[in-house]
């Protein structure tokens, strides 16, 4: 598995990217959407901000202090689980969830919303990363995902650094749907 450091800059080098596509779009094309089940770009880049900052990020602090949410360090991973961390990325496949109000992300309301989102969750990653190195957690307590199963501190971290590159894919869909 990478080190803590080099998922940081892998990260910093992705959220580079999704800074440089934002910069390309204007905000009716942010907010254009296929359909009422498919998601715009803005929602996706809301999706990504919001899945780090309060779930992926969050379930770190729990991991690291032990506490109420965690489950004992013998849990696994699922088969899927075991899968992703192996080949240090999801697979390439559509990820269909039902639209629903807790899942389905709402429109941003401006590029800078995004902007200002992707940056919190930058300074969220490099000052996670420093108690990570410091604190040297990379097996302790773990926190389930609803499909990967038990995940410690350091995984988590790696989680968000393959969950923003897994929606190159879905930027990619969306931005062809557009003819952009």
């Amino acid at each position: 598995m990478k080190s803590t450091n080099e998922i940081l800059n892998s990260f910093e080098t992705t959220v580079e990217r999704y800074v440089a596509e934002l910069n390309l779009l204007n905000m009716d094309e942010l907010l254009q959407k296929e359909n009422e089940e498919e998601w715009s770009i803005g929602q996706m880049y809301m999706h990504l901000i919001q899945s780090a900052l309060f779930m992926q990020l969050r379930n770190i602090d729990h991991c690291l202090a032990n506490n109420e949410h965690t489950v004992h360090s013998d849990e696994v991973k699922t088969e899927l689980g075991s899968q992703v961390f192996e080949a240090e990325q999801f697979p390439p496949v559509r990820v269909k969830v039902p639209a629903s109000p807790q899942y389905t992300p709402l429109q941003p309301e401006s590029k800078e919303q995004i902007a200002q989102g992707l940056q919190q969750v930058v300074d969220r990653m490099r000052s996670t990363a420093t108690v990570l190195v410091l604190e040297e957690a990379a097996t302790g307590s773990k926190v389930p995902h609803p499909r990967l199963g038990a995940l410690n501190a350091q995984e988590w971290f790696h989680l968000i650094e393959m969950h923003y590159k897994h929606h190159f894919l879905q930027l990619d869909r969306l931005k062809m749907n557009m003819g952009k």
